[in-house]
């Protein structure tokens, strides 16, 4: 009685708003606890023409492709998307272009961070209009010197509190220079709206002590690079986003397979060969090196769109090396 007192003494107004917020954490909470997010996931490349304007049909043929090799899902405007040299309605129209060809089985989770907080709510909102599952928002990293656990806490804060689906946080500080605090991490994943994070560090102790510590919740965390992915699987992680699916999609996931499994011996045996590949096309070489490797193996890779500029010939000759040498060329 004293609940419906003080619920019908507030004006109308203060009851729509009391209303509207209760609604939408209760489907935020149903919307986080309905997603299982375990699986690999290849953060697709954005093909370009010879004028560098996104190429859509090339894309659709990488897609027809990707959808014959078992991955939970895509990732699409990642790092490796180019998304930063891409606009906002080129972002949200790949990811319609994505959502019509891809799998009603099929996650498609889509970069949406941008440098402001408004900015990245408004996004993710479009996002999700385009037909994305869940939002991957990366730490915003300009004024890096400023962007403590506290900014960064509001920030994840109050774009999960407006997202209409699912968050996942991403630190990929090769790119940031700034790594998600633990500390912002642990607080974040209490929020009913915010299901995991891609972390992208390659710090094991760091991963497996994320999993230890939200372990109360229902949090998931991916592993953000294919060479560290069986040990992420070792210390809890669900699955991994990795540029080397985007070439050797079916080899990954069968080491998650082969990890969910426990044939770990046969999964170290295969996490071995991939590791210099995959460091080739991310840290080493970056983004033009998984093009060409895309190339390589039947996919539409091509240039990157300027400034980043094609692999030399010298590099190109090292990159066939690392993939020869392990098996893979």
């Amino acid at each position: 009685m004293l609940c419906m007192r003080l619920w019908r003494s507030l004006s109308p107004v203060c009851r729509d708003v009391h209303l509207s917020t209760w609604k939408r954490t209760q489907s935020h909470t149903a919307a986080a606890a309905r997603l299982d997010l375990s699986g690999i996931y290849p953060p697709i490349a954005t093909p370009f023409t010879a004028r560098e304007d996104v190429d859509y049909q090339k894309l659709e043929g990488n897609l027809q492709k990707y959808a014959k090799i078992p991955f939970k899902g895509l990732v699409v405007q990642g790092s490796n998307g180019e998304y930063p040299y891409l606009t906002e309605e080129e972002r949200v129209e790949v990811v319609k272009t994505v959502r019509r060809s891809l799998q009603t089985d099929k996650l498609l989770m889509a970069g949406s961070g941008c440098e402001s907080t408004r900015a990245t709510v408004q996004l993710t909102e479009k996002m999700a209009a385009a037909g994305a599952d869940v939002v991957l928002v990366v730490t915003p990293c300009f004024y890096k010197g400023k962007m403590d656990s506290r900014a960064l806490i509001q920030h994840f804060t109050k774009v999960a509190d407006r997202s209409p689906v699912p968050v996942v946080l991403y630190s990929v500080p090769a790119n940031t220079g700034l790594e998600l605090p633990l500390d912002a991490v642990v607080q974040l994943s209490q929020h009913p709206n915010i299901l995991g994070i891609k972390d992208s560090g390659g710090d094991i102790s760091r991963i497996g002590l994320i999993v230890h510590k939200t372990k109360t919740q229902d949090f998931q965390v991916l592993a953000g690079s294919a060479g560290f992915l069986m040990a992420a699987y070792c210390v809890g992680a669900v699955g991994g986003v990795c540029a080397l699916a985007n070439v050797l999609g079916r080899e990954l996931c069968e080491l998650e397979r082969l990890c969910v499994s426990g044939r770990w011996d046969e999964a170290r045996v295969l996490q071995q060969r991939l590791i210099e590949p995959n460091a080739a096309v991310t840290r080493k070489l970056g983004v033009p090196a998984l093009k060409q490797a895309m190339e390589w193996f039947g996919f539409h890779g091509g240039a990157c769109r300027s400034p980043l500029q094609p692999i030399t010939e010298a590099e190109a000759q090292q990159l066939r090396r690392d993939f020869s040498s392990n098996g893979w060329l």
